[in-house]
């Protein structure tokens, strides 16, 4: 089994999924901490630990689907900070609506 097939397949292990779940919460509750510091560190922790929350928790995925629903325009920000494949295909649908629309319309 190569490292990519034994990387994957130890992201489907409960317990594992818990573990990165609960690193983080630790790192959305650290960041106002490392957000006093210079620089941009609080933005960077609290990203990493979003993410990791967002990925292994389906009750995070469900209140960030409300909150994308309510907030678009915030939701697309969100959607490029994480690099989220979905949005990019949203994205591209979107456009290719609005160019078929315009050309349709002349």
């Amino acid at each position: 089994m190569d490292i990519v097939r034994r990387w994957k397949a130890l992201g489907h292990n409960e317990h594992v999924r818990l573990a990165l779940f609960g690193i983080g919460c630790f790192l959305v509750i650290l960041t106002p901490v490392v957000g006093l510091l210079p620089g941009p560190g609080g933005v960077v922790v609290f990203a990493v630990g979003a993410g990791m929350v967002l990925k292994n928790s389906l009750w995070a995925k469900k209140r960030y689907v409300a909150f994308k629903r309510r907030w678009p325009k915030h939701g697309a920000w969100t959607d490029w900070g994480l690099r989220r494949q979905s949005a990019r295909r949203r994205g591209e649908i979107a456009k290719a609506k609005a160019a078929g629309g315009a050309t349709q319309a002349d």
